[in-house]
């Protein structure tokens, strides 16, 4: 079993970056960044986060990215040039094409989790400014054989355990 840590759009955050780093250090094998840091790639808020460009972004990080965990496909990517504000559909291609098994974006700062076409995209909402909900949130993934168990906390590392869902997706 394998943990994941999903945070997108913190814009200019740097201890709050710092304080989730410590937080979850020793509890997941990964930590991944969606973009709109606004901070530079050396940065050391930022520093141990697997990162996207954002469109807030100055350089130093990749448009998008692929990793694997536990026999799972990531694909991660800001999500602006996909469009996510208006439809998924773009990124479902690109996630597709690449073969995710799970798709990371954010750009919308909106909390959302989804499967379609057997990949789950995930929104990790905002740490710094969330839309549609008053928490700053951020995810983390529990990578088990045939499900995926995702929590949501607040920025605080309170569990939001009505948010908490667990995703039926076997192994590609």
């Amino acid at each position: 079993m394998s943990k994941v840590l999903v945070v997108s759009d913190s814009h200019g955050l740097t201890k709050e970056l710092e304080v989730l780093r410590e937080r979850h250090l020793n509890e997941v094998d990964l930590m991944i960044h969606c973009g709109d840091s606004e901070l530079m790639a050396d940065d050391k808020a930022i520093n141990g986060y697997l990162t996207v460009m954002g469109n807030c972004d100055f350089g130093g990080y990749p448009l998008e990215t692929t990793t694997e965990i536990a026999g799972r496909k990531f694909f991660i990517t800001h999500g602006h040039k996909y469009s996510v504000k208006t439809s998924l559909m773009n990124l479902k291609y690109k996630a597709s094409e690449v073969g995710a098994d799970i798709a990371c974006f954010g750009h919308s700062h909106v909390l959302g989790a989804e499967v379609i076409g057997g990949t789950l995209f995930l929104n990790p909402g905002s740490i710094r400014m969330p839309r549609e909900r008053f928490e700053k949130t951020y995810v983390i993934l529990d990578l088990l054989e045939e499900k995926i168990k995702m929590s949501v906390y607040d920025i605080r590392g309170q569990e939001l355990k009505e948010l908490a869902f667990e995703f039926v997706l076997p192994k590609k």
